[in-house]
């Protein structure tokens, strides 16, 4: 009866220990820009709102998963609509983030197609760093 329940609990250990990662979850945090692209690419490629809140300030969140949609957020907080978009950081933020352990302003390029239309744009985000993790804190305003 004992190894019956080894048996039974070594394979419910098992079970339990082959579970998928958490879809709506951002697990790379040790890097802003890599943190930034993500953020962006979960909501512009992904459509998953929630995976893009997961990387967030609280403040900002409750703003995005205030809106329901990842067009609402697109259209409402960015000001930008992109049905495939490529997202690659600014080389340059690292100096940022040398100079400022905890913080870092991370500029992001968007090369993508928006109902057939090229368009490219630039963003810029202020994350901070909370428990280890980079998070984003703020969407600063247009550079241009």
């Amino acid at each position: 009866m004992n190894y019956l329940k080894i048996i039974f609990l070594a394979f419910t250990v098992l079970l339990l220990g082959c579970g998928e990662p958490d879809k709506d979850v951002i697990s790379d945090v040790d890097n802003p820009e890599v943190v930034a692209v993500e953020f962006f690419n979960a909501l512009y490629n992904e459509k998953n709102i929630k995976k893009s809140a997961s990387v967030c300030s609280s403040r900002l969140s409750r703003i995005i998963l205030h809106y329901k949609s990842p067009k609402a957020v697109a259209r409402h907080l960015f000001n930008m609509s992109y049905d495939k978009v490529e997202i690659t950081p600014d080389d340059s933020g690292v100096k940022v983030r040398e100079q400022f352990k905890d913080a870092a302003v991370i500029t992001v390029y968007f090369d993508g197609y928006y109902n057939d239309d090229h368009i490219k744009d630039v963003k810029r985000l202020s994350m901070i760093q909370v428990g280890g993790n980079w998070v984003v804190d703020k969407i600063l305003k247009d550079p241009f």
